[in-house]
């Protein structure tokens, strides 16, 4: 077997789809299937393009669609998936059915523990406002208690836990509180600020130009082991690249998980014992090989993008109000920020590891959490 590709993995990736760029499951299926993964893709949207460009052509699927999709996969014995990845749906319904999705392919591999693994992530909102209907939360709120990780951003986890991220201490607080109450044996919070929040406890936070990924799996008695790692942000905005995040983590964990010493494969929810610490969890390794592939593709975007912007734009023929040339300069700039996904195979399959995971201090947690 080629030593860069991952242990085999079947994966059911439902999300998105788009015509031209990366975000989704055009995003998803190349990045997994780049490392080895064998992967089916049920889509809940078909656009033309990805909404950033504020307009689009296209369909959303329907809860029904989706869910006959499923059965037509059932109906020919097409279910012998190891993993769930499931991203965007486009209403309450179609959540939903994503849930009964993967609900049925958890009991399909209740006798066989450690053999179906569903990673969720809950697309909701970001920058503190929600981008779907208001029934859609409640909706997440249901399935998320099926999931084995959930994938929220830091407003996504706000929502979920029900507790405002402030500090060091309510950051905790939440990540806590999501592993309470939806009993979700692990979590990574996908893009947190620390420089905002305000401090407590010792460990420093990282200057202006990071940003910092939260991890977490559970102990025994349902506490926290928590993690971070920081990494340099950069000065443009992505999209897909929580879709990108997502995929990889799929493929990295499960080879982590195959590399652990303990059996964690044929253990439920792949949870490590006790004595395994936070820097250490398969969670945590696959984590910063994760962020070192991304960085590195998104350095390259950046470097075609800034090239691409450089050059010169053809006259137009006559005059453009200002309203249609800032239109026009908007769509070439979104254009241009599209990730460079399929040149840079090389570091998704064999990253450079660039981050170290950091175990986060006992004197960080509030004291009913230490």
């Amino acid at each position: 077997m080629d030593d860069s590709l991952v242990p085999e993995t079947r994966v059911l990736a439902v999300a998105s789809h788009v015509v031209y760029g990366h975000v989704g499951n055009t995003m998803a299926t190349f990045v997994m299937q780049s490392l080895g993964c064998e992967v089916a893709a049920l889509n809940t949207v078909h656009f033309s393009n990805h909404t950033g460009y504020r307009q689009f052509k296209g369909t959303r699927a329907t809860a029904q669609e989706i869910s006959d999709l499923y059965q037509g996969l059932c109906q020919s014995n097409l279910t012998d998936f190891d993993v769930m990845l499931s991203g965007y749906a486009p209403s309450a319904a179609a959540v939903e059915s994503v849930g009964t999705i993967g609900i049925d392919l958890q009991q399909k591999a209740e006798k066989k523990p450690g053999s179906f693994f569903w990673v969720l992530d809950p697309v909701m909102g970001d920058q503190g406002k929600l981008y779907v209907n208001d029934d859609v939360v409640p909706a997440y709120k249901k399935i998320v208690p099926f999931a084995d990780l959930i994938l929220p951003n830091q407003f996504e986890a706000e929502v979920l836990s029900g507790i405002n991220i402030t500090s060091l201490a309510t950051l905790a607080e939440a990540i806590t509180a999501i592993h309470r109450i939806y009993l979700v044996p692990h979590v990574i919070i996908t893009s947190v600020q620390l420089f905002k929040l305000s401090q407590s406890g010792s460990t420093p936070s990282p200057p202006e130009n990071f940003l910092t990924v939260i991890g977490s799996t559970t102990k025994s008695d349902g506490s926290p082991r928590l993690f971070r790692v920081d990494v340099p942000a950069l000065d443009c905005f992505f999209s897909g690249t929580g879709d990108m995040f997502a995929a990889l983590t799929v493929a990295r964990l499960s080879e982590a998980v195959s590399a652990a010493s303990n059996n964690l494969r044929a253990t439920k929810s792949w949870v490590s014992p006790d004595s395994v610490a936070a820097t250490d969890l398969p969670l945590a390794q696959a984590t910063i090989k994760v962020l070192s592939s991304m960085h590195s593709v998104l350095e390259q975007t950046m470097e075609s993008r800034n090239a691409e912007l450089a050059k010169a734009v053809p006259a137009q023929n006559g005059d453009l109000i200002a309203e249609e040339q800032a239109k026009r300069d908007y769509l070439r700039q979104t254009k241009a920020a599209e990730v460079r996904l399929v040149r840079n195979t090389r570091v998704l399959r064999d990253p450079k590891i660039q981050f170290k995971v950091q175990d986060w201090r006992k004197e960080d947690l509030p004291a009913h959490l230490q």
